[in-house]
């Protein structure tokens, strides 16, 4: 006992040190143990979440065959890329994630770019899954409400419900921080006990079960819009096939909030990358189960495509437990997804704070509340922008999937650039104590290529034919955010940010960063620091 007390200063110790090695001052509560940082990437990747808000785009675009055998093959890509994070994390565990690690695998002279672009990249991959995912809980709520009611579900009312979620999830990080390690036990608890329970429940309840070669052979193409063909008779069935793995490539991400939480995590240098893993694995078991669990209790396969209610997932609750036994499970899911687009809040608004700090967004969202110790300003700017990027649901038939395959490459770009950069520098990467030696190199290009991959196919048209309505956005919103990356850097970026600011040394010549981040530009411009701030001495 004494020996564990003695213990815990020396590693809290340890953690502060090397975040001062990294330039920075330990600012944020750190009291997150492995478990809670586990707990904050398992609940963001939400198999629960992924799967039931795109069961209908599975069986529409490849049907049970795609999604069962996709989920195995994207998981086992998934993990390698899981592995080179971890790797980076272990070394360089600070809020700032992969922008972050960009600039310090990159040599001096293109660390600024190459932190500028994998932040921009980032920024757009946490928004969109924000959106995906509190998006995703609306409709739930929209479809639930129509059980056995004369309610009746229109965008116009989901954007609604939607934009009441995420004011509840803005409420919550921004004056709830004490009670976000309670809700996170208790999300971890919903997503691997009820998650669990569910699929025991619905596999014993069921009055029929599907064959196992009608779940892991059954090929079926829902991507023609009568009377076009789908794809697979356009393209070819490969085609339809890598579309479909969206769904489980889309659920498998979020990951990275254990590197944007590392900050505030105990032991950051061997939990960070435990957290990591430890989320992408356990996510890949419980997620297989539930799917499985699904697909085999679907009761008629036509009547479950096409259902009524507009959402395969209630359809087949409701088949085997009536409306009612139906609402009270969907309300297990939707405050499953809740939970899950909570943290997702939680940890878009952590970048967001560190990209402030290093001065990739303005200085005014550098503030942290000192009240509630909470970066409330980037929290409300999350809030905001996933807003912003759910309003075209209201005239687009294919918007959450958009939104979702945003989501995919704007998270995987991020996560791919700085192994990438690892990977062609090795000199600059120095190892922390999770190392992956000989395997290293190995398993950070596998990573890369499947990235470049997905990042291709999931820019794909979705449906057949293309036309305002069917139009998958995905290119026109990823493009916008590469040539605003771009094109800012060449015209103006390039000529001030010189990527993360070293906040400690910056402070040792008397530059206040914290309490004024403009000072850092004025020394740039001036060469010195304010003539009223004394300098201070080396911490």
């Amino acid at each position: 006992m004494d020996h564990d007390i003695d213990r815990r200063p020396s590693i809290k110790g340890q953690d502060e040190d090397r975040l001062a090695e990294l330039g920075y001052k330990q600012e944020l509560t750190r009291n997150w143990s492995l478990l809670h940082n586990f707990g904050v990437s398992f609940s963001i990747i939400s198999i629960i979440t992924g799967i039931t808000t795109l069961f209908e785009y599975g069986l529409s675009t490849g049907g049970p065959g795609v999604m069962s055998v996709g989920w195995i093959v994207v998981c086992f890509f998934t993990f390698f890329v899981a592995l080179g994070m971890a790797e980076i994390v272990s070394a360089i565990p600070t809020s700032g994630g992969p922008y972050f690690w960009a600039a310090i695998l990159a040599p001096d002279d293109k660390s600024a770019f190459y932190s500028w672009i994998t932040g921009w990249f980032n920024l757009l991959g946490q928004v969109a899954v924000t959106t995906g995912i509190t998006f995703g809980c609306a409709e739930l709520i929209s479809t639930t409400a129509t059980v056995g009611t004369n309610y009746t579900a229109t965008a116009g009312k989901t954007i609604g419900i939607y934009a009441a979620l995420l004011v509840s999830h803005a409420l919550t990080n921004s004056f709830g921080v004490s009670i976000l390690r309670y809700l996170n036990n208790t999300s971890i608890l919903l997503h691997s006990v009820g998650v669990t329970c569910f699929a025991i429940a619905i596999l014993s309840k069921a009055p029929i079960h599907q064959s196992a070669k009608a779940v892991f052979a059954t090929f079926y193409d829902g991507t023609g819009e009568t009377p076009s063909p789908g794809w697979s008779v356009r393209a070819s069935p490969a085609y339809v096939a890598v579309c479909g793995i969206l769904m489980a490539q889309y659920t498998i991400t979020g990951f990275d909030a254990s590197a944007h939480l590392s900050e505030e995590t105990n032991n950051a240098a061997w939990n960070a990358p435990l957290g990591v893993l430890m989320s992408v694995g356990v996510s890949a078991v419980f997620g297989f189960f539930l799917l499985i669990s699904l697909l085999f209790c679907i009761q008629d396969f036509a009547t479950t495509v096409d259902s009524s209610v507009g959402q395969p997932v209630t359809q087949i609750l409701i088949d085997i437990f009536g409306n009612k036994g139906a609402i009270a499970l969907m309300t297990l899911i939707i405050v499953c997804v809740w939970h899950a687009g909570l943290f997702s809040m939680t940890s878009n608004s952590r970048m967001m704070f560190g990209f402030a700090r290093d001065r990739g967004l303005p200085p005014f969202f550098t503030k942290v509340d000192a009240r509630f110790q909470a970066p409330i300003r980037t929290i409300c700017l999350a809030a905001f922008l996933a807003f912003l990027l759910a309003i075209p649901s209201l005239g687009s038939s294919v918007a959450f999937s958009a939104a979702t395959s945003i989501a995919t490459i704007g998270l995987y770009l991020s996560y791919g650039l700085p192994i990438l950069i690892g990977l062609i520098y090795p000199s600059n990467f120095k190892k922390g104590p999770f190392n992956l030696r000989a395997a290293s190199r190995p398993i950070a290009t596998v990573a890369c290529l499947y990235i470049g991959f997905i990042t291709i196919v999931f820019c794909l048209p979705e449906l057949n034919p293309v036309n305002s309505q069917t139009l998958n956005y995905t290119p026109v919103a990823v493009g916008i955010v590469a040539l605003w990356a771009f094109g800012s850097w060449f015209l103006w970026a390039r000529r001030w940010f010189t990527g993360p600011i070293r906040q400690i040394e910056a402070e040792r010549m008397g530059i206040p960063v914290v309490e004024d981040p403009a000072a850092f530009d004025r020394y740039e411009r001036d060469g010195k620091a304010d003539s009223n701030v004394s300098i201070k001495a080396p911490l």
